[in-house]
């Protein structure tokens, strides 16, 4: 289950008011939460109440794994939380060979001459055919 940290819109037309929740990413905007960490209300004009936040809950869904929205994180550094983003695992390259790369390029390559092969002797068994019966209807002409 991938957490991420976002806004649900509260409030009523143009006076809008946002929850910072814990989600499911797969859960739609305004959905079921797993845990409410508090209130947002852009429309305040005092900074300091603009923002209610359980910095605990936050710092807890943080270290979990959570992934917090833009704004969310925004709000977090204004805080002085900082979201800490896990280290992206490097993939190897695709064109580094591995054993088990070079072992199936070895099988396909195996693969593809044996079946070049066969194809190639099918169709010299079937211009030997061919000639033979050539040869016989020339052979019957003749008679």
């Amino acid at each position: 289950m991938a957490v991420v940290l976002r806004l649900r819109r509260t409030g009523r037309k143009n006076l809008p008011c946002f929850r910072i929740i814990a989600t499911d990413s797969r859960f739609p905007r305004d959905g079921r939460q797993l845990e409410t960490l508090g209130l947002y209300d852009p429309l305040r004009k005092d900074p300091a109440t603009q923002v209610q936040l359980d910095v605990e809950r936050a710092k807890h869904w943080l270290s979990v794994g959570a992934k917090p929205s833009d704004i969310v994180a925004s709000i977090l550094r204004k805080r002085g939380i900082t979201a800490r983003v896990p280290k992206r695992r490097v993939r190897a390259s695709r064109s580094a060979p591995t054993k088990a790369r070079a072992r199936r390029d070895a099988t396909r390559a195996a693969r593809a001459t044996s079946k070049a092969a066969r194809l190639f002797e099918s169709r010299k068994r079937r211009r030997a055919a061919k000639k033979a019966v050539a040869a016989a209807g020339a052979e019957k002409k003749a008679e």
